[in-house]
């Protein structure tokens, strides 16, 4: 079998990642903290710091924490293209469609998975000014939605 030439494909079945891999590389590789707030269905706010160094041409080290905890940061090494296979979703189960979303980073023209499961489903917001992880996401299953939204982008 040969592999598809479009680098968005990360697999058969799955539908076009909003960015590369190359892309997303080109926007972390330097560095970068993200801060994300997660509401939960009760009512429940937490917030994460999420940082990547040390990058490379392959991947970069990924460590995260709770916002109130640096002390407790785990880490690890990925690669770019694992970062790119999160936004990979199966494409007999998903709709894309362009939408301008008002955001704490401002307002952003993202690229919008919805993404239908057992549970509920789930949907994906990609700003396209910032390559790599949604900028917002909503979860649902029988407990209620779970919402996590980027707070902060700070690059090095």
């Amino acid at each position: 079998m040969t592999e598809n030439p479009d680098p968005h494909i990360v697999a058969e079945g799955l539908l076009p990642t909003p960015f590369t891999a190359a892309e997303i590389r080109d926007a972390l590789r330097a560095g970068a903290v993200i801060r994300v707030r997660t509401e939960a269905p009760d009512g429940t706010t937490t917030e994460r710091i999420s940082r990547y160094s040390a990058g490379d041409d392959d991947g970069a080290l990924r460590e995260s924490h709770p916002a109130d905890a640096p002390e407790a940061a785990k880490g690890a090494r990925v690669t770019w293209r694992e970062l790119q296979a999160h936004a990979a979703f199966p494409a007999d189960r998903t709709t894309v469609a362009t939408e301008i979303l008002e955001h704490p980073l401002g307002r952003l023209e993202c690229r919008r998975y919805d993404v239908a499961d057992e549970d509920g489903g789930s949907v994906f917001w990609f700003a396209l000014a910032h390559p790599g992880m949604p900028v917002q996401y909503e979860a649902t299953d029988a407990n209620g939605t779970t919402r996590t939204t980027v707070l902060t982008i700070l690059t090095d």
